[in-house]
């Protein structure tokens, strides 16, 4: 079955289903495989050390599918940070034509893809935020309730809020993010007024995830309990997985007076990387969302996209059809 939302017209793709731009986690390998699957997979430009480097992902992802795919590329202040107008032109150089950013102030960036004819997602945690990036002209926005992982802002609402709520002010396409992982949740965003769903932690449990097994399985085994809400002190509030580190982490900043300083060498990008590519799960931290309760295996992205497609369609078709009387 397809499903046709405004979104899956918008990018061209055949299933209202994203992979999320995750950092070294969005490679070659993973958004092929979701674009082949009929999704829309994502690489993330920041997970490339150099522009140049983003040009041969975007080449190397070329090789694999035929199919469209886009690029994430997430503004984060910084107090040394990465050469962004370099990122944003290797992007436009490479004649991408889907664009997911993500992060603080991306006007800039928004209104150079724009002049270039880029569809521009922009992922935001806010009605007022989505309202924000509509009035940038974006194409569609991507919303996260506080059951994601990674940023979930500070407002901590959950999407069966948030939806509905932005969906009554926002006009343009919007996809559901923060604890979808199967058919259930797309059917249940799309009744909720969203245009698809965006997927994180689940398409990291994946055959093609670029990310070690030991962490594939973390995801598997773990529960919705098993995430921790970290930086909530200092104002940047961030869901993880529940580990050695993020239990380390939550309990220094529970401390009279701790600072971002007191936990710097344990939330550093590259132990999180090392953890991703070694299997130490007491490396870094994981980012995984609440999401992993209902996570119980390891398919391919063929085969999840396939269930998730199948699963909305019973749910559509057979169980919701089925309670209308007369």
């Amino acid at each position: 079955m397809a499903i046709r939302t405004r979104f899956t017209e918008l990018v061209g793709v055949e299933h209202p289903i994203v992979q999320g731009g995750m950092m070294w986690v969005g490679r070659a390998e993973l958004a092929a495989a979701v674009s082949n699957a009929g999704g829309l997979g994502i690489l993330t430009a920041l997970t490339q050390p150099t522009p140049d480097d983003l040009r041969r992902e975007i080449d190397r992802c070329r090789s694999m599918t035929d199919k469209p795919f886009a690029v994430n590329l997430t503004i984060l202040p910084s107090v040394n940070p990465p050469p962004y107008q370099e990122y944003r032109k290797a992007i436009i150089d490479s004649g991408i034509q889907i664009v997911e950013t993500a992060g603080y102030k991306p006007t800039e960036h928004v209104e150079e893809f724009k002049s270039h004819g880029i569809k521009v997602i922009h992922k935001c945690t806010a009605v007022r935020h989505a309202l924000s990036a509509e009035r940038m002209a974006v194409d569609a926005i991507s919303i996260d309730g506080f059951e994601c992982a990674g940023h979930p802002g500070e407002d901590d609402i959950p999407g069966l809020i948030l939806i509905p709520a932005a969906a009554d002010k926002v006009k343009i396409p919007m996809i559901a993010s923060g604890g979808f992982g199967d058919g259930r949740g797309l059917a249940a965003a799309l009744a909720l007024g969203a245009d698809g769903i965006n997927m994180g932690t689940r398409f990291c449990a994946t055959v093609e995830a670029p990310i070690h097994e030991n962490a594939k399985r973390f995801l598997v085994e773990n529960d919705e309990r098993g995430t921790n809400l970290i930086f909530r002190s200092l104002r940047n509030t961030a869901r993880v997985g529940k580990n050695s580190v993020s239990d380390e982490v939550v309990r220094i900043l529970s401390e009279p007076g701790a600072k971002f300083e007191d936990i710097a060498h344990l939330v550093r990008g590259v132990k999180g990387r090392e953890l991703l590519e070694t299997g130490n799960l007491d490396a870094g931290l994981i980012w995984a969302g609440q999401v992993q309760g209902l996570i119980h295996d390891i398919p391919t992205c063929a085969e999840l996209i396939t269930r998730i497609m199948n699963e909305a369609e019973q749910i559509i078709r057979g169980r919701l059809a089925g309670m209308l009387a007369g």
